[in-house]
């Protein structure tokens, strides 16, 4: 029986990455969305499966989506965007009957706050020491340099290097920061995806060859058993359920620590696909209750990134009052 997908930040390359997977598929009728008329990702389904949405942090957001899966008879919604998940997150119930393709709202919230995350994981053994700035990250005995960043939000903003205590007892209290060991070697995004009991699936390492905007460009898989297991402790510890790129990166000792978690597709998805683990397939499977593999290995490849086009007619292309909101992609 064919089921019906929407894909929603159609723009982003983890949204196209998704979308072409499960097209694909000849048992997946797929749609895309996103608040852009010119997002990509739009223009890779047909032209009755295109469809405009607010921005996430809209009021109107998620009463959207839900009017969307009565009127596509919706079976499974997959968001690529982390502020729409947080809000579709704690109102699945009001997509019903489609199923959320995503974490539990447990899972995102401790993932998306880096104090919340170390605080989880720390028994894992696997995170570096992290603290809020302030009074607490004061009364540590740091060995600079140190680092600091925001407790939430994605990639490198907002993260500066603290290089002594003058500049750790500079460091403003209502930003939400936090400070961390600095981590001086190697970084690793590990795609992982866990099954409906939360047993990791597959864990797939890969590095950061060249990357553009927070996205890896270039890179390859690599068989590396303390990261797969690193990862997967990781995932375990949070209660993934699903997909999730856990961040890893040496320290002083030459040993992969956390870094963070994004809970949801990455945007390097396609070389995880090539190396044998098509994790947006495996997704759809899981949150439609069809039975997925209980491990599955991968291939070490290399990949490299290029633009490519999508010719449209000027008729064609969607016109949306939220174009100007492009923080969400």
């Amino acid at each position: 029986m064919t089921a019906r997908v929407l894909v929603t930040g159609a723009g982003g390359p983890a949204g196209v990455a998704v979308i072409r997977s499960l097209l694909r598929r000849s048992d997946l009728e797929v749609f895309a969305a996103d608040m852009d008329g010119w997002a990509s990702g739009i223009y890779l389904v047909p032209p009755t499966h295109r469809r405009l949405v607010p921005p996430g942090r809209d009021e109107d957001f998620v009463s959207t989506i839900a009017r969307m899966v009565e009127e596509d008879r919706l079976d499974l919604v997959i968001s690529t965007v982390d502020v729409e998940l947080a809000a579709l997150a704690g109102r699945r119930d009001e997509l019903a009957p489609a199923v959320l393709a995503a974490p539990s709202q447990d899972t995102l919230s401790v993932a998306l706050d880096k104090l919340a995350l170390a605080e989880r994981c720390e028994a894992t053994g696997l995170t570096p020491r992290t603290v809020l700035a302030g009074p607490d990250a004061r009364a540590v005995d740091w060995e600079f340099p140190a680092f600091a960043k925001p407790r939430q939000g994605a990639g490198s903003r907002g993260v500066r290097v603290v290089p002594d205590r003058a500049a750790l007892d500079a460091l403003p209290e209502d930003e939400g920061l936090i400070v961390q060991d600095f981590l001086p070697g190697e970084e690793y995004s590990v795609d992982v995806i866990a099954d409906a009991s939360g047993a990791v699936v597959a864990a797939v390492p890969r590095t950061r060859a060249r990357v553009d905007s927070g996205v890896a460009i270039a890179g390859r898989t690599v068989h590396d058993e303390e990261l797969e297991s690193a990862a997967a402790s990781i995932a375990r510890a949070i209660g993934l359920v699903g997909v999730a790129n856990v961040q890893l990166r040496r320290d002083r000792a030459g040993r992969a620590v956390l870094l963070e978690v994004n809970p949801r597709f990455p945007g390097a998805l396609p070389l995880t696909i090539a190396a044998g683990v098509d994790i947006p397939s495996l997704v759809a499977d899981l949150f439609l209750g069809r039975e997925i593999p209980s491990k599955i290995p991968f291939r070490e490849v290399a990949s490299v990134r290029f633009l490519k086009d999508v010719i449209l007619d000027v008729d064609e292309v969607l016109v949306s009052a939220h174009a100007g909101h492009q923080e969400e992609l």
